[in-house]
């Protein structure tokens, strides 16, 4: 089987699905004659022609209100927005128009159209290229948000979110396209081609929404993290020497809380693991849910490691992003609760 990086996972994934429905499209800043900026659509412009894969003005706002227009018309167009940081102008379409129409119509028309994009730091792009925004859309009631954390998951979680009939936001950690990190800087960048994950299927395969995956079995803490953090979590458990049950969401929103609910009652301890800013981050509905769900069984306070509440910065990049040190203190901490 191939090894791919997220990038020719991800590209691999918009390939099937343009050969296999002639209702699929790709539109964005750059993804035509380009590529895009990270090269996710590279060759397809090529392969499928210009009205397959084609370039869009810089204007995210007309970006996804046409989508929105072509899926209610039976299309299910795919669109990029060049970087997570970008995506409020067609904050109001997603809100107002995207996430509502299948209600406001009574079901008589959809949107099934999937939004990408690039999200999160560790590359050292200052505060307008690292933002993580997933918070931003798990609040709407009709959009669905999905973060992969592998090249096999990123082909078969982006095949789903296409053929999903409701709107999808993918988010893609720019700083894992090219190989897995766990958050040591200072180390050499280790390349997918060597983790098991990299082995991805040519044809057409899925990975459900809404269905997170143990990627590390344990019985004294339940960590859950997504995205980038997934690598952190599983590097920081290895070097704590604690027995940590490790849980990628991969999808936010819908969430799989039975598999969080059944690894919380087995351990009885959590830490969640986010790159976003703490205040209102995914990392509290998620505190609030085990919480509830898991309160009896509970043997400590519940930890949350996540950005800090200030704009990204540049200088201090690795003050800011989660690493290692950080998540074992948690794990630690949590342990002697």
């Amino acid at each position: 089987m191939p090894t791919m990086n997220m990038i020719q996972a991800l590209n691999s994934a918009l390939d099937v699905k343009l050969n296999d429905d002639p209702n699929v499209l790709i539109f964005g800043e750059d993804v035509g004659y380009f590529g895009g900026v990270f090269r996710v659509t590279e060759g397809l412009q090529k392969k499928y022609g210009a009205t397959r894969c084609f370039d869009a003005p810089i204007a995210e706002g007309g970006i996804v209100a046409a989508a929105i227009g072509m899926g209610a018309y039976g299309l299910r167009p795919v669109v990029e927005i060049q970087f997570a940081d970008y995506i409020y102008p067609a904050y109001d379409q997603l809100v107002s128009e995207a996430a509502r129409l299948r209600y406001r119509s009574a079901g008589d028309f959809t949107a099934p159209l999937t939004v990408r994009s690039p999200y999160g730091g560790g590359i050292f792009g200052g505060q307008t290229h690292s933002q993580s925004v997933e918070a931003l859309f798990t609040h709407v009631a009709g959009l669905k948000t999905v973060i992969p954390s592998t090249p096999y998951d990123a082909k078969g979680l982006l095949i789903a979110a296409i053929e999903d009939d409701d709107p999808v936001i993918f988010l893609e950690p720019k700083r894992i396209y090219n190989g897995p990190f766990d958050g040591h800087h200072e180390r050499p960048v280790q390349p997918w081609s060597k983790h098991p994950a990299s082995e991805v299927p040519e044809g057409r395969y899925t990975v459900p929404l809404g269905q997170a995956a143990v990627v590390r079995e344990g019985a004294d803490v339940t960590v859950l993290a997504y995205g980038t953090m997934v690598h952190v979590a599983l590097a920081s458990a290895a070097e704590a020497g604690v027995d940590a049950e490790v849980i990628d969401l991969r999808t936010l929103i819908p969430l799989d809380i039975e598999t969080v609910q059944a690894s919380v009652k087995k351990t009885g301890r959590c830490v969640i693991v986010h790159e976003a800013t703490r205040t209102s981050g995914f990392g509290a509905e998620l505190s609030a849910l085990v919480q509830e769900h898991c309160f009896f069984h509970l043997e400590a306070p519940i930890e949350r490691v996540t950005g800090w509440d200030t704009p990204y910065p540049h200088a201090f990049e690795w003050d800011y992003f989660p690493g290692p040190a950080r998540v074992i203190a948690a794990l630690r901490r949590v342990m002697e609760g």
